[in-house]
């Protein structure tokens, strides 16, 4: 598998995490590239550290990994959504600012956004495949794009705080059901 090759199976994994940073630079009243980073990091990490260890899982479990991943990350997505939704539709205007960079929120969302990189990393065990460049690669690719989403997310943000937070939420549990249709239809 070739670098170019790699890299865009790194940019489509990380599309999840750019929906999720959106959400998140919409919890910022003023732009911050510190959380940004911070917020880039987790997924990042994640993004890189779950096709290593599913390549280090490789065919042993990939049959039990497959049948609950997309349950996973539906339900996953799906809570923190409802949440997202129930907070913009409060009157308190403060109610999530303060948890974007909640610590038990950033692992929630980072394995929910990480489970289908963890299924590549067991297709990666099956190939030639160098796993320390492909998991370099993917997390770099994460990172960047993810610290673009936060200040995506803060300028429409600031305009369209809870409508933004709202459509946020729902894009959420979009992606939680799109992930569980595909993975049972199709």
């Amino acid at each position: 598998m070739s670098v170019l090759e790699i890299a865009l199976i790194g940019i489509g994994l990380a599309m999840d995490a750019f929906a999720v940073s959106i959400c998140k630079g919409l919890a910022m009243k003023k732009m911050s590239y510190q959380k940004a980073v911070i917020i880039a990091l987790f997924f990042g990490a994640f993004q890189a550290l779950m096709p290593a260890l599913g390549y280090v899982l490789g065919t042993t479990f990939a049959s039990k990994i497959a049948t609950i991943d997309h349950w996973i990350a539906f339900i996953l997505l799906g809570l923190i959504g409802i949440n997202m939704i129930k907070e913009a539709m409060s009157k308190d205007e403060d109610g999530c600012l303060d948890d974007a960079l909640h610590f038990g929120n950033l692992i929630m969302l980072s394995v929910a956004t990480s489970v289908d990189a963890l299924a590549i990393g067991i297709t990666f065990a099956f190939f030639n495949v160098s796993i320390v460049l492909s998991t370099v690669i993917i997390g770099i690719i994460t990172f960047v794009i993810c610290v673009i989403g936060v200040k995506v997310g803060n300028v429409f943000g600031e305009k369209y705080k809870s409508k933004a937070e709202f459509a946020g939420g729902v894009l959420l549990i979009i992606m939680g059901c799109k992930i569980l249709v595909d993975h049972l239809f199709f």
